[in-house]
């Protein structure tokens, strides 16, 4: 698996707010973590209610690949991500801890930093 653009089409979904998209990338009984989520969704049906409750409310927000690395088992990648149509309205930095498992995420944990905007 190329890692690199299996990050970057991931995070294009994420950009694009593609709920199903986005699903389709995880396996039926992943486990996701974020800070909003800190103690983790786990499934299909519950990633897809949080997506679908997130995009709701958040303005655009454009992630941008930037580096991954390969570990047992997946990958980790940082990203940085453009919040408003032009990073208006802030920045952030992040970092995915991702577990692969037969070709999807069994296990993502996300971690993020604000930046000043631009």
């Amino acid at each position: 698996m190329n890692i690199e653009q299996f990050n970057a089409d991931w995070l294009r979904a994420w950009s694009d707010k593609d709920v199903e998209r986005l699903v389709g990338f995880y396996a039926p009984d992943c486990d996701y973590k974020d800070p909003q989520v800190p103690a983790g969704i786990t499934g299909h049906d519950a990633l897809r209610a949080y997506l679908t409750g997130l995009f709701a409310t958040t303005p655009p927000i454009r992630y941008n690949p930037d580096e991954t690395w390969a570990i047992d088992g997946g990958f980790c990648g940082r990203w940085f991500a453009d919040i408003g149509e032009t990073g208006e309205m802030g920045r952030m930095r992040g970092f995915d801890l991702v577990i692969l498992r037969d070709g999807k995420i069994a296990l993502n944990e996300v971690f993020v930093h604000t930046l000043p905007a631009a």
